[in-house]
């Protein structure tokens, strides 16, 4: 897709703004969102994804203030490579993958902000996925199962219970 403004380079900006309810599109070249005055601000000459999460991790802090919370939480630090959940704040990115497990206790509230979960739910490629899928599957037959418990449909229930345990028979081992 070439830039909407110069016709000439790529568009490696896509910007959807949303003002009085009326949407617009926009996908324009760097050069050209600079002269615009299209970077996210606070970026240093432009997006970068480091620069959003340590952007969400700020605001998590600045609303907070300085709590005890708060203020453990600044404490953490990872025990493989030294990172402190400061430093983590301000790259946005981990030092290793221990990291996770250190700052486990912050990842699941930025997480649930970020993409509304904590589990994915996106798209699943068809040959690697089977396992997965079938899980899912299982998880939302034992909901229906629960309900039908709670509403005493004890029928049903038996029916959900063999469906359930004939899926985890099959189920496709990694």
């Amino acid at each position: 897709m070439q830039c909407q403004e110069c016709g000439v380079k790529p568009a490696t900006l896509h910007f959807t703004k949303i003002v009085n309810g009326e949407k617009t599109e926009f996908h324009i070249c760097e050069s050209c969102a600079r002269e615009k005055g299209e970077l996210i601000p606070g970026t240093s000459g432009g997006f970068s994804i480091h620069s959003l999460l340590s952007g969400l991790l700020d605001l998590e802090s600045a609303g907070k203030g300085k709590s005890a919370a708060a203020q453990s939480v600044q404490g953490l630090q990872c025990e493989n490579c030294g990172m402190t959940y400061s430093q983590f704040s301000k790259l946005g990115r981990f030092g290793c993958s221990s990291c996770y497990k250190y700052f486990d206790s912050t990842l699941d509230p930025l997480f649930r902000r970020v993409h509304g979960s904590t589990a994915h739910v996106g798209k699943l490629p068809r040959r690697a996925g089977a396992q997965i899928m079938c899980k899912r599957q299982i998880d939302e037959l034992k909901q229906e199962l629960q309900q039908s418990i709670v509403q005493e449909e004890f029928e049903t229930a038996a029916e959900l219970r063999d469906r359930i345990r004939k899926l985890e028979k099959e189920m496709p081992q990694e």
